[in-house]
């Protein structure tokens, strides 16, 4: 990542507001896309470590990834990076954020059948939409506003099972997409967020 952090450096640097601006159209020419953002968290992983220990969640968080990024792929996406009990994954549409997402959300209530409780799965999912930097120097991430956004519906505010897509994101699913959503609105860091629960 070191060509973009010699521009944040840069810019950083930069006393002349001139200057700044000409620093940021280059960082927004050479990274800036437009996708859809998903961020997958694993439910109820803190009290599970407390309980079973590090090598435990380990191997769970590995499991999740395995699964993850072929479905993720299957329907258009990258996976951006993973983080702890995360995945961070970008689409060029919302369509295909969700339906990963659902299927990712299948995939995972199908193997939980099968096995003991404490090695049950469970995604909690935020998605938005929007301009980003996409950053793919030497290392994948990815910032900008509907970044923020995904995370703190799929981090903070979703649980186990949900899919929660903002109402920006969710006016770009074509209506012949067929997903079935409730209205939802949520407040968090003094933020309100008009967003749409998928049900499947």
């Amino acid at each position: 990542m070191s060509a973009f952090f010699d521009l944040m450096e840069a810019y950083a640097r930069s006393d002349l507001d001139d200057e700044r601006k000409v620093i940021e159209a280059q960082v927004w020419e050479k990274y800036g896309v437009e996708r859809a953002v998903c961020v997958h968290d694993m439910s109820g992983f803190s009290r599970l470590t407390e309980k079973h220990g590090i090598v435990h969640y380990l191997s769970m968080v590995r499991h999740m990834q395995i699964v993850v990024k072929p479905i993720i792929e299957r329907f258009g996406g990258e996976v951006v990076k993973f983080e702890a009990d995360n995945c961070f994954a970008a689409f060029p549409d919302v369509v295909g954020a969700v339906r990963a997402s659902v299927s990712i959300n299948i995939a995972f209530d199908a193997m939980n059948l099968m096995t003991t409780d404490d090695l049950n799965i469970y995604i909690a999912t935020g998605i938005d939409y929007g301009r980003i930097l996409m950053v793919t120097d030497d290392e994948h991430d990815y910032f900008g506003a509907p970044v923020n956004t995904a995370s703190k519906l799929g981090e903070d505010i979703a649980t186990a099972g949900d899919i929660l897509v903002t109402a920006a994101a969710m006016e770009r699913v074509p209506a012949e997409a067929g997903f079935q959503c409730e209205e939802k609105q949520y407040e968090i860091s003094s933020i309100t967020i008009d967003a749409r629960r998928v049900i499947y």
